[in-house]
Order: C-alpha cells, then structure tokens, then sequence
C-alpha cells in the first residue's frame, strides 16, 4: 500500500486582493461605451431635447465597438476614448438640464401659492 499524498496550496497573493494583473479578462482592449451612449441619447431625446448633441458620442462608440472586432485595437483606443469624453460632457449638460427644469419648476410652484 502506498501512503496517501495530500495537495498543498499556497496562494501567491495575500487574500482579498482579487486576482493577479495578468489573469484579469480583457486586459489592455479598450471599452466600448455604446449602453452609455444610447441611454444619453435617450435621456437626451425624452427630457431635455438635447438627444441631438449625445449622437457623436454613440457613433463613436460604435466605430470603437467595430475597430475591435476587426483587431484594430489602437484606432479602438482612439474612439473609445472619443466616446467617453463625449459621454461626460453629454451626461453634465443633461445633469444641467434636469437641475434647470426642476429650479424652473419649483420657481413657478413658488409663485403660485
């Protein structure tokens, strides 16, 4: 009879710091940002009518999503990063917009009571 072996294993990283940098997925492809981008534009098109200005943002994004189909994963990276800037400044002038309407709102309530 041969005696048992038991597997020893040790962890490289101490616990609670995720895995290691090289075993994350999608390490190094730039993001897409189209779910951003189109609900911008929705947001956009509902509330404020500034649906017209979040555009440049979705089309962006889609050509990102498209270059990384294709394996172009610098000119990915250069409309990813496009996108995402075009997503901020769309998210803070619809944050303006609805902060507008609701001042407005509360002004005209105001006087009328």
């Amino acid at each position: 009879m041969q005696p048992q072996q038991t597997d020893v294993c040790i962890a490289l990283q101490p616990p609670g710091q995720g895995p290691p940098r090289a075993a994350r997925p999608d390490d190094g492809q730039p993001r897409d940002f189209v779910l951003w981008s189109l609900f911008n534009v929705l947001l956009g098109q509902g509330f404020a009518y500034l649906g017209c200005l979040c555009f440049p943002a979705l089309i962006f994004s889609i050509k990102a999503r498209d270059c990384k189909v294709l394996g172009d994963v610098e000119g990915a990276r250069r409309y990813s990063t496009r996108a995402k800037v075009l997503n901020i400044i769309s998210s803070l002038l619809l944050a303006v917009a609805v902060v507008a309407i609701v001042v407005i709102l509360a002004v005209a309530a105001g006087q009328r009571a």
